[in-house]
């Protein structure tokens, strides 16, 4: 069975950020929500899932768990990104605004993405 285009752009997304969160986990740490405990800890977990997901959604036989693992990873991170974008309007950075919103909406097209890929599996 072949991979569609968005399973493949979904698994290349996570791949880079896993590799980011594992490599450079202080860039995630001011996006942390205060009531999350152990924010290092989250931050390189959160990097092994989505590596794990994107392995996951490139082979046929782990697809669909890999699917609706990223769909409840994608929802599961959505409150950092909404803190992202909360503290994004004190800074004076236009470009940091832009990106901290845009990453709002584009989550849902990501989880919709992550539900075909569970059901093509």
């Amino acid at each position: 069975m072949s991979i569609s285009r968005s399973t493949a752009g979904l698994a290349a997304i996570f791949a880079v950020s896993g590799t980011v969160h594992l490599a450079r986990p202080e860039v995630y740490e001011p996006l942390m929500p205060s009531w999350v405990p152990a924010h290092r800890e989250v931050i390189l977990g959160s990097g092994v899932a989505e590596l794990a997901c994107a392995a996951g959604l490139l082979h046929p036989r782990t697809r669909s768990l890999a699917g609706w693992a990223s769909a409840a990873l994608l929802v599961g991170v959505f409150p950092g990104n909404v803190k992202m974008a909360q503290d994004s309007t004190r800074s004076r950075k236009t470009g940091l605004k832009v990106a901290a919103f845009a990453r709002l909406p584009l989550q849902a097209p990501m989880i919709r993405a992550a539900v075909r890929a569970a059901r093509e599996g």
